[in-house]
């Protein structure tokens, strides 16, 4: 009979040490915090030279963690999965130079932190100076991006007159094709360019008539009002207190001070 108890005791005591254990992580301090970036879309979310992934939103994601007691998750997603990745509960939110515009309705969204643009970045000694002057050229882009969406959108007529829009898995890979002379222009997020041109060095620039304009959030999942607010209040005490002008300035070369639109 004590025997029995005993064995009953084990394992009620294991099931509350395994519900306690699952409990962990889902609210409060000691939570993981999974953020899902798409790992080469510098400044926002990209590996340096030491293999670690940083950028600016990971930055503020961590600061977040820091002062909320989490433990921050850094999750490199397949863009064109990012739906999945959210509605599955791999990733808590989409945390990475991800645009509103478009999406209001998809997502529940933070307010927004950064404005940004679409641009054409184009090699120096091409000739293009002009929106009008890629006609009949090839447009690279990336895939399921913001600039994708403006040029199969409000500027679909603009695309029409290129000779072809390339769609990329990756902006690398378009800036490969870019030196490569595969494309004449990239339709590309202005810091990200930035990043890119001031990798580069000389040999590219950034036309200055604008594709679009926009405005960076976090995006959660549609109802998850309880997580967006919590992260949002710690982003806004981060922009009352001055941490996202600190860390901003940490990728002053790619303008990301001037692009905080939260607290101003």
């Amino acid at each position: 009979m004590k025997k029995i108890t005993v064995i009953a005791l084990m394992m009620v005591m294991s099931v509350l040490l395994l519900a306690g254990c699952n409990g962990a992580g889902k609210s409060g301090s000691g939570r993981t915090f999974t953020v899902g970036f798409d790992a080469e879309f510098p400044p926002y979310g990209y590996m340096d030279d030491k293999g670690e992934y940083v950028g600016f939103d990971l930055d503020l994601a961590e600061e977040v963690c820091r002062r909320k007691g989490w433990e921050l998750k850094k999750q490199p997603i397949d863009w064109d999965a990012k739906d999945m990745e959210l509605s599955s509960g791999s990733i808590d939110c989409i945390w990475n130079g991800f645009t509103i515009q478009g999406r209001e309705d998809a997502y529940t969204w933070s307010i927004p932190y950064v404005d940004n643009s679409q641009v054409f970045v184009v090699k120096s000694d091409s000739g293009i100076k002009a929106l009008t002057d890629l006609s009949g050229k090839n447009v690279g882009v990336q895939k399921d991006s913001s600039a994708l969406a403006a040029l199969e959108g409000d500027s679909a007529e603009l695309a029409a007159t290129f000779a072809d829009l390339i769609q990329y898995q990756d902006y690398n890979t378009g800036f490969m094709d870019l030196e490569a002379g595969a494309i004449d222009a990239l339709a590309i997020d202005i810091g990200v360019a930035n990043y890119q041109i001031a990798q580069k060095g000389d040999g590219y620039l950034i036309l200055d008539e604008q594709l679009a304009s926009e405005q960076y959030g976090i995006g959660f999942l549609k109802g998850n009002t309880e997580l967006r607010d919590e992260v949002e209040a710690v982003v806004k005490e981060m922009a009352d207190d001055g941490t996202i002008k600190k860390i901003a300035a940490k990728y002053s070369d790619f303008g990301m001070e001037e692009s905080i639109c939260i607290g101003k």
